[in-house]
């Protein structure tokens, strides 16, 4: 592709999204497969501003892997940071020491150069303004289930955890989001259920029909039934035993522009319409679980209910 192509959605990230001013400084950091997408960031953010980098550095081993120190200490000095990395730099001590020094944070965790300019063709005040609406339908209840037709029905207890909204307008000092945007998430503090994932889950893609099906237990998930998915799982437990099989997520997808599923977790989690639920670390949204991964899957037809009332979803544009 040629890279000219990828300036406009670098336009809507580095202008729109972060509101980058020539005072600040701004990271870009990338890895060896992201190369194209960061130096279109990179690009834009040096007309903006003198006091530009871009760093790269070899694809981590596992989504929510630690960088490089080098790296981590050009997150945590600049004032904007824009991370276009194969492998998710988003549930990092990294990004929350970058956060709690003053950065504004945009993750694009396995971003493709087609997600994007698809993902990055949208209003994102208008899903700003979808990720409100859901937030003050679920914030003040103490229960949220989830059922669909494909057999999920799992209840979480939301305790003291805080809600969280990733609109893609980061503006103001300390905050994050993933670019594209789009999601009201938060880390429950227990779970109890079934799940079946039918939309898109690493490391499959987009599941085209396959079902993925997980038993929850008291926050845990206690049975996997695809092989594939049961092995991460496994691979992480080696490493922090228990914490690697942690509920770790619920999120409900706010980004009425994503109006099919391409396959790419990063851009489907963050359709209109659709429910996430992530196994592994949650740490960096509000949880207590330190683990070397962080599993999304999507449900693409659920029903969302906060303490038995039914939340009204946002629906892609079209529907």
């Amino acid at each position: 592709m040629d890279n000219s192509s990828l300036r406009a959605p670098a336009e809507t990230a580095v202008r729109q999204c972060l509101n980058l001013q020539p005072d600040e400084s701004c990271a870009v950091v990338t890895d060896d497969q992201r190369k194209s997408i960061g130096e279109a960031l990179y690009r834009v953010a040096a007309e903006i501003t003198d006091d530009s980098v871009f760093v790269r550095y070899p694809p981590g081993e596992q989504h929510g892997a630690e960088p490089p120190a080098p790296v981590a200490g050009a997150m945590e000095t600049a004032d904007v940071v824009l991370a276009p990395t194969t492998k998710s730099l988003s549930h990092t001590q990294a990004r929350t020491d970058a956060n709690d020094a003053g950065a504004r944070v945009a993750t694009l965790p396995g971003i493709s150069e087609g997600v994007f300019l698809m993902g990055l063709d949208a209003d994102y005040h208008r899903i700003e303004q979808h990720c409100e609406d859901v937030l003050a339908q679920v914030e003040d209840a103490e229960e949220i289930r989830v059922t669909s037709p494909q057999g999920t029905d799992i209840t979480f207890g939301i305790g003291a955890r805080e809600w969280h909204m990733d609109t893609g307008i980061v503006h103001e000092a300390g905050t994050m989001s993933n670019l594209p945007a789009g999601e009201v998430f938060l880390a429950p503090e227990t779970a109890d259920g079934t799940f079946v994932v039918d939309g898109t889950m690493r490391p499959h893609g987009k599941l085209d029909g396959k079902r993925l099906t997980f038993e929850v237990e008291d926050g845990y998930v206690t049975d996997i039934d695809d092989p594939d998915i049961r092995a991460q799982v496994e691979d992480a437990a080696e490493e922090v035993g228990r914490d690697a099989y942690n509920l770790a997520e619920l999120g409900i997808g706010t980004n009425v522009a994503v109006t099919e599923l391409v396959g790419s977790v990063l851009l489907d989690e963050k359709a209109g319409g659709t429910v996430h639920i992530a196994i592994g670390d949650d740490h960096a949204m509000g949880g207590d679980v330190h683990a070397p991964i962080h599993l999304d899957g999507i449900l693409t037809e659920p029903t969302v209910y906060a303490d038995g009332e039914v939340v009204d979803l946002p629906k892609p544009s079209g529907e």
